[in-house]
């Protein structure tokens, strides 16, 4: 009896050990996980990673002297250099390893294929990120981004702006095991999945099947036809480029597989291993479709034997389809029994159970599950995988975070010591921190707004006839659910560590924050286009946030601001007026000024939005705020960021509230933590609040979730106030559900 050795037991391996073995070969099969699905079905399962290239070879030649092993093959799985350094040892057929190393890393394998004029995307390898922002300006825009030697979509997306580039090159350089990254042009088009045989560097059978990609910028393929349905042509023209890469890159025997994109000026090559694919397409849609086993054929050529002449037998269309449900954690999943009893399924995978978390897909590990179904036209297959999918019923509940604590414990494992987030959010262990999270100085400003609020004590009032509150306000023509916005913030580099990058981190806010039926305010920052990059994301939730600008010294600067928000659809547009003198403006170089009241006058008229001005400390400052035509103002001493030994927000707001009340929304932020504190600001005259540091560490504990969880435990707390003090509106709250004095 021969023996075969399988790199990898996972489902995509499964066949080629299920064929093997109906082939009357022994099968040694390796995998890292000893409960891999291919484990239980191997004659001799090994416990070895397929990536573990020397100690495979170090097992394959212990077992080829039990039983001598005359081929060697992998399906699906990058472990090409494997399978080639094991048949170089042991004498077997198969390719070089410097060719599998080129089919396997995408520099080595780019680099091959312009030597060669085979067609594909111009490209730069890059370790570093200044190495990327170079290559960006030789590649241009849009581009994609990966890493050098991955695969399943892993750390790949397109970079369609500058600012994208940064989040790109993290992902990508961690998902290359050997820090090696790759920029090359973007290459529109569709796209085809070629399998590949060649015997003595002629090809034996070809297979073309249409990939279906989709969820932009990541490259997610939610499935797969076959046969394609291009004309013959460009499936020839795919077909004779495989073969000139395979060519390029040592591929002379064996599998091989293709993904090629059909682009305005022909096809270009994607990528190009040498195996045959995965996606479920040698082992179930080609064998489905056709009638052919193209895994048979590759065993034999794996074990020098002539392959058996590949003749299609059936001219069926087959079709796999990914499970993708909506993100959060998964409560239930039924239906599946049902949908797998379809005529016309040929297989079913669901790989999520109860408590599992589902997340918005950026690679092809990020799916539930797949659908495998064959019919007798495209049509038909695609209505029956729809069929399919929509009898799998997913329960999703929200993700879970299971505690502010945890969220809290999670954030302070990636701030370091940049915060600690603190049980209490209250200045102490932070003070001086400016950049940072803290405050200036001696702290003595941001520690006094926390004080202040723990002062006022609401008084129990409980005879009334309140049975429900309402928390719900109407705001610059938008709905809200509750009075609590997060206050603008920035600067994650500066002032975070570079935990988050700014998309992520104003991602998380207006995500988190819309989840809770609530709006940001979202910053600016010294960084001349970091605008472009918070407006950005505010335009991919319809303008769903406020931007709140810098009082540059540049007016054009600040135009352009008001232009990009104005066109993002954002309800309204701020300037905070307190940062006329911020540390890290200076430290960037950048000019910023106290304004006088025709400039506001003039910026407000400009900006054709509700305009707030935040950083009102002042009763005077208030009324000339109304005066020259705000819509709002914040009082705010900027979070104890801009002045040591002000006062606190909470003791000047009454009377700033009194002077301008009728004229315009007043807000406050500074030290409120919870929703007895919004009430105790309501009922000094606020109409709304602004909380900041606690949504950061909740953006960084646990993303938008964390920063829904903190809101919501926020407006909880609001209610159960507004009840026990008898307020059933938030108009409702005065200063008689106050103890007096108030500081």
């Amino acid at each position: 009896m021969d023996t075969l050795l399988i790199i990898g037991a996972g489902v995509m391996q499964a066949p080629a050990i299920r064929i093997a073995r109906e082939m009357g070969l022994r099968t040694v099969v390796t995998d890292y996980n000893p409960h891999a699905p291919g484990m239980t079905m191997a004659d001799v399962p090994v416990v070895m990673s397929t990536r573990d290239v020397q100690g495979t070879v170090r097992v394959a030649r212990d077992m080829h002297r039990t039983y001598p092993i005359r081929g060697c093959l992998t399906v699906g799985t990058d472990a090409s250099v494997t399978v080639a350094a094991v048949c170089e040892a042991l004498g077997l057929p198969g390719i070089r390893t410097d060719a599998a190393e080129r089919a396997t890393d995408k520099i080595k394998m780019r680099s091959a294929f312009k030597a060669a004029g085979v067609p594909s995307p111009r490209f730069c390898g890059i370790w570093t990120m200044a190495e990327a922002e170079e290559a960006l300006k030789d590649i241009g825009l849009p581009a994609v981004i990966k890493p050098a030697d991955n695969m399943g979509a892993r750390g790949v997306r397109t970079i369609a702006k500058e600012w994208e580039l940064e989040a790109g090159f993290r992902d990508a350089k961690a998902a290359s095991t050997s820090g090696g990254v790759i920029l090359e042009e973007f290459m529109p088009g569709d796209e085809l999945s070629i399998d590949m045989l060649l015997v003595s560097g002629k090809p034996f059978f070809s297979v073309v099947a249409d990939r279906l990609i989709r969820y932009p910028p990541y490259f997610i393929e939610i499935g797969h036809v076959l046969p394609s349905a291009k004309p013959k042509d460009q499936q020839d023209a795919a077909v004779a480029l495989t073969l000139q890469g395979c060519r390029a890159l040592g591929i002379t025997m064996g599998a091989a597989k293709s993904d090629i994109k059909l682009t305005p000026s022909g096809p270009m090559i994607g990528e190009l291993a040498a195996r045959l694919s995965g996606g479920f397409m040698s082992g179930y849609t080609c064998p489905l479709a056709t009638g052919v086993e193209i895994i048979r054929s590759a065993i034999e050529i794996s074990l020098g034997r002539a392959p058996t002449p590949l003749r299609p037998t059936n001219h069926r269309v087959a079709m796999e389809r990914a499970l993708i449900p909506n993100p959060g954690r998964v409560q239930s999943v039924t239906g599946v029994e049902d949908a797998r009893k379809t005529r016309g399924v040929a297989a079913l995978f669901v790989d999520v159970k109860e408590g599992d978390i589902i997340v918005p897909p950026k690679s092809n590990m990020d799916k539930a599950g797949h659908v495998i179904v064959v019919s007798d036209s495209r049509d038909a297959a695609q209505k029956l995988a729809e069929e399919v999918i929509s009898k799998i019923r997913f329960e999703i509940g929200a993700p879970g975070v299971s505690s502010w604590g945890d969220v809290r414990a999670s954030a302070r494992d990636k701030f370091g010591q940049v915060c600690v987030a603190c049980k209490e959010c209250d200045g102490g262990f932070c003070a001086g921190q400016v950049p940072g999270v803290g405050g200036v100085g001696t702290g003595e400003t941001f520690k006094e707004n926390f004080r202040a609020w723990r002062r006022i004590l609401l008084r129990l009032r409980t005879i009334h006839s309140v049975k429900e509150v309402e928390t719900s306000m109407d705001l610059f023509g938008r709905s809200l659910r509750h009075p609590i916005l997060a206050a603008p913030m920035t600067g994650t580099g500066t002032n975070m560590g570079g935990i988050l990058t700014e998309e992520e981190f104003t991602d998380h806010f207006i995500r988190g924050m819309a989840d809770t039926g609530g709006i940001p305010m979202v910053g600016d920052g010294a960084s001349i286009n970091k605008y472009q990059i918070i407006l950005d994301v505010a335009a991919r939730y319809d303008g769903w946030a406020i931007p709140i600008f810098k009082p540059r010294a540049d007016e054009e600067e600040l135009r352009r601001r008001f232009d990009l928000a104005r066109e993002v659809g954002c309800p309204a547009i701020g300037m905070d007026i307190d940062a006329a003198n911020f540390i890290t403006m200076q430290k960037k170089g950048v000019a910023v000024e106290a304004k006088t009241p025709a400039q506001l006058r003039d910026y407000i008229g400009y900006s054709g939005k509700p305009f707030i001005l935040k950083g009102i400390m002042t009763p005077d400052q208030a009324e000339l705020a109304a005066d020259v035509g705000a819509a709002a103002i914040v009082v705010s001493n900027h979070g104890g960021r801009v002045l040591d030994f002000m006062p606190s927000t909470a003791s000047v707001l009454p009377e700033i509230a009194i002077a301008v009340k009728g004229r315009l929304t007043v807000f406050v932020d500074g030290g409120i933590r919870t929703g007895d504190d919004v009430l105790k600001a309501l009922a000094l005259g606020a109409d709304a609040v602004l909380v900041g540091r606690p949504l950061m560490i909740a953006a960084v504990g646990a993303k938008a979730e964390g920063v829904s969880m903190y809101v919501r435990r926020m407006e909880k707390e609001l209610r159960k106030a507004m009840l026990l003090t008898g307020c059933g509106r938030l108009s409702d709250a005065s200063e008689t559900i106050l103890q007096k004095p108030i500081p």
